[in-house]
């Protein structure tokens, strides 16, 4: 299934989970959501499904403060909600390394998810020699660019 996007709510790349924990939520939300929960047009909507989940009490004002960076400390309680939610470990909404390293692994679990990617093409990559992922990391990135040019004549 592909991801549930609304651009309402969501801008930025897509690549990258971000360093920020705002910029963390929104990739989840873009990249991560539960294929059986309604998709989110507001922060309202974000907030009423991971309180339905959890059971943890968020607020849409909360919502809005995590995903705009004007509130960047939640609780223990609020983090665990998110990374039960979205299925992530809690480390993920850290800030070093580790945090970087899970970041990666959320990105490659939603590539598999969202079916872009074979599990017979990504094994296929990881038997490439290094010069032949460098030409596909190449192309990639190529086509990022080529996407991320013709979005922004859309706009």
């Amino acid at each position: 299934m592909s991801p549930r996007r609304r651009p309402e709510l969501i801008e930025g790349p897509d690549d990258d989970p971000g360093s920020t924990l705002g910029e963390k939520i929104e990739w989840l939300i873009r990249h991560r959501w539960p294929e059986d929960a309604p998709p989110p047009s507001t922060n309202a909507d974000v907030a009423s499904a991971i309180m339905a989940a959890t059971g943890e009490e968020l607020s849409s004002t909360g919502i809005w403060k995590l995903r705009t960076g004007r509130g960047d400390n939640p609780t223990l309680k609020t983090l665990t909600a998110l990374a039960a939610f979205f299925s992530v470990p809690i480390g993920f909404f850290g800030d070093d390394k580790d945090a970087e390293l899970l970041g990666d692994h959320a990105a490659l679990a939603a590539v598999l998810r969202e079916k872009g990617v074979s599990r017979g093409a990504l094994r296929a990559l990881a038997d490439m020699s290094v010069a032949g992922r460098r030409v596909v990391e190449e192309m990639i990135e190529s086509v990022t660019r080529m996407e991320h040019e013709r979005n922004k004549g859309q706009e």
